[in-house]
């Protein structure tokens, strides 16, 4: 009983100190962070190659050299056509303004007057307040901006350091992993390498299919809504693909943007109902064919589950709770389900006590993981790798 009680104490010590170092070091952290984030995503990659008779060297380089040609040329493609859409924006802008006073004003103008007189009070108070508050927010990131050069020092690192961090990294993986592996509990050991490898396959099954079907959504969006006619189709589509990796918010920001730049912008409402049917197809694409052949419906992450893990990382961590949200969310989704299987092969939920283990299937929590989830593979044959750090 000492001897539970001491492990406990130092795996829960083992915790707050991690804690503790996240938090004193978040404002550092981020191109480290984005970096074991490339090295995990192009491991199975470098696996292949290596396989293929390429030393790890070599293969680490080649596979690195790839994403990095390729997130540059993407670079060069969209920024032309960004500045474009920029020069656009800068142009139509008066016009906007102009359509809100004569169309938009009037319609609020004429809400507020039937309205009794103290409700229409409180809400200009709450408007100035909220307005004071947006206000005071922009002068200070503008302040910091100006004053200091945090923030540009940040994405130089991110831009500049990532990169090498990546190449050490996924040069070294294979044997990080053999020498975490050395350091565990020995009798423990099979236990936590099981509960790793369902971490490995529940991350696997979401970061690298979420990540392919934002892609893929991102250049549907904008090729679609460009070839409508939208005005800023590229830039809305683009911006929907990246914030689809948030279920539901992509979508969902994505539709109002575009359905209410198509009413000030078209005339015909089929033009309008194009735009939404774009969006439509879309979803209806996403969520029969991309995400069940992409991502898989047993990854053990459901969607209100990541989205609380996403704001609550970002809240609380800043840019780096963002990187560590997802996996962070998978490892406790994980913990949780493995404890609740212990719980309910135990005296504790059946009443009486169990000499042997029973195989009793633990029911899916609804909110940590999809029906009938249990982990699934990531179908390129690195399932059964040993677990990650």
């Amino acid at each position: 009983m000492m001897r539970a009680n001491r492990q406990w104490k130092f795996w829960l010590w083992g915790f707050v100190a991690f804690i503790a170092i996240v938090w004193l070091l978040r404002s550092m952290l981020a191109p480290f962070v984005a970096g074991m984030a490339v090295a995990y995503l192009l491991d199975p990659v470098a696996d292949k190659l290596e396989q293929r008779g390429l030393p790890r060297w070599a293969a680490t380089t080649v596979v690195l050299l790839g994403f990095l040609l390729g997130a540059v040329l993407a670079l060069l493609l969209l920024a032309p056509l960004l500045q474009a859409q920029a020069e656009q924006l800068v142009e139509v802008a008066p016009q906007w303004i102009a359509w809100a006073k004569q169309e938009v004003l009037p319609a609020i103008q004429r809400l507020l007057r039937r309205l009794p007189a103290a409700e229409v009070k409180q809400l200009r108070e709450a408007a100035g307040n909220y307005a004071g508050t947006a206000v005071g927010w922009t002068a200070d990131v503008l302040r910091n901006i100006l004053t200091s050069g945090v923030a540009i020092i940040d994405i130089l690192s991110v831009i500049f350091i990532t990169p090498i961090v990546a190449f050490y990294l996924l040069r070294d993986w294979d044997r990080m992993v053999t020498a975490v592996d050395s350091w565990l509990p020995r009798p423990y050991a099979a236990t936590i390498r099981e509960q790793a490898r369902a971490v490995d396959r529940t991350l696997a099954g979401f970061v690298r299919g979420q990540a392919t079907v934002c892609l893929c959504l991102g250049v549907f969006y904008a090729v679609a809504l460009t070839s409508a006619g939208l005005d800023f189709g590229l830039v809305i589509g683009l911006i929907t693909g990246v914030l689809s990796f948030i279920p539901f918010v992509g979508s969902l920001v994505g539709f109002v943007a575009s359905v209410g730049l198509a009413l000030f912008q078209f005339d015909e409402f089929w033009r309008v109902g194009l735009i939404a049917g774009i969006f439509f197809f879309g979803q209806a694409v996403e969520g029969n064919i991309l995400t069940p052949k992409l991502v898989g419906d047993k990854v053990g992450l459901h969607p209100v589950w990541v989205m609380f893990a996403l704001l609550a990382g970002g809240a609380l961590f800043g840019f780096v709770g963002v990187l560590l949200a997802v996996p962070v969310a998978a490892v406790i989704g994980v913990l949780i389900r493995f404890c609740l299987q212990q719980y309910m092969q135990s005296s504790l939920y059946r009443g009486f006590e169990i000499a042997e283990p029973t195989g009793l299937d633990l029911p899916p929590d609804p909110l940590l993981s999809h029906p009938a989830a249990e982990g699934a593979g990531r179908g390129d044959g690195v399932a059964d790798m040993p677990p990650r750090p």
